[in-house]
């Protein structure tokens, strides 16, 4: 049966029609991704995270190929890529937290707004970042 309230209120409640979600937005889903350069850095920075409950999970990726300019040089590295599921209200201590613990002078830290997704799925990030 076709429930017009119920699809609202979730557009409304995730921020789809952004415009309704003001007001919350410091639990608005965000995804944050960082590169780490190597396993060991990628599982304890995001244990550190999830611990805190500054994320409700952080995938670690397999290892992939990064081609970037350093320095005036082009370079190539082996890195992880760290996909952080949390809200937007975290992010500065996520940040922080990245910075403090990351090896590299300057860490990748990109956050994303997340502008729709499976409504229990959300709620799980929100609730699991309170």
């Amino acid at each position: 049966m076709f429930q017009p309230f119920f699809i609202a209120r979730k557009i409304v409640r995730y921020g789809i029609l952004d415009k309704n979600f003001r007001g919350r937005e410091m639990e608005k889903p965000i995804l944050v991704f960082c590169t780490v350069p190597d396993e060991n850095t990628a599982r304890l920075l995001a244990k550190a995270l999830v611990d805190a409950r500054l994320a409700a999970c952080v995938n670690c990726s397999a290892a992939s190929c990064s081609v970037y300019r350093w320095e005036g040089k082009v370079e190539e590295a082996r890195e992880f890529v760290l996909t952080i599921k949390t809200v937007s209200g975290r992010y500065d201590a996520v940040e922080t937290t990245i910075k403090s613990m990351h090896p590299y002078d300057l860490p990748e830290i990109l956050a994303v707004p997340v502008l729709r997704g499976l409504a229990s799925y959300l709620d799980w990030v929100i609730d699991e970042t309170a």
